[in-house]
């Protein structure tokens, strides 16, 4: 998650209703839409995607389509984040569809002060998906790995590339849903401190105030 501070950015409209942030990250776009285009006049809603791929398990933190739901969410505003799980050719007719459910239905039912939804669709016509289910983060079952190349002038270029990729099938995870046909929606939070680590880690860490000589 990150805001453009180094430089200024710019604001194109392309059509009557579509503007885009040149050089911008996708938390510029929703916090300049916000205070420049809607000159800071809340939306029912902020919808970050569809993204292409889907945002499942640690990816979560990677994710410019997540970061923009965490920022709408941070202004304040109900905030969403739609992923496509599937193959390379996706039908988003049909995934923005069962996207449009979700929306009417957080609009009608609200949800939680300093929640944000991560949403992953299968590219499944809308009669094979089963169902929708409340999930929480999967994890990952592969590695990194760092490729080094060399540009043509000798100057190393370094490539990060997955490898060994998989998920863990755990069920009530959000790769577990995808996997099996449902939507996943997974409720994430701003606040991101470990309560009960706090706990632990008061007891087991033992600071001095004493000044080092």
């Amino acid at each position: 998650h990150s805001l453009t501070f180094s430089m200024p950015l710019r604001i194109r409209r392309v059509d009557e209703d579509f503007w885009t942030v040149i050089g911008g990250t996708p938390a510029d776009c929703v916090h300049l839409g916000y205070y420049v285009l809607l000159d800071g006049k809340k939306p029912d809603m902020v919808c970050s995607g569809i993204n292409e791929g889907p945002n499942l398990g640690e990816d979560i933190t990677y994710s410019g389509t997540v970061s923009g739901a965490m920022e709408g969410r941070i202004l304040g505003i109900p905030s969403v984040a739609f992923s496509a799980f599937g193959g390379e050719s996706k039908n988003f007719s049909e995934i923005a569809k069962v996207a449009k459910k979700v929306v009417i239905e957080v609009l009608e039912k609200g949800m939680p002060e300093d929640t944000y939804l991560n949403v992953n669709i299968p590219d499944l016509p809308q009669d094979q998906i089963k169902g929708f289910l409340i999930t929480k983060q999967g994890r990952r079952a592969y590695k990194e790995k760092v490729l080094k190349l060399l540009d043509p002038g000798k100057k190393p270029l370094y490539w990060i590339s997955a490898t060994e990729f998989g998920w863990h099938l755990e069920e009530g995870t959000d790769y577990w849903a995808v996997y099996h046909g449902y939507v996943s929606i997974t409720p994430l939070q701003l606040d991101l401190t470990n309560y009960r680590a706090m706990e632990v880690l008061k007891k087991r860490l033992k600071f001095t105030t004493e000044v080092e000589k």
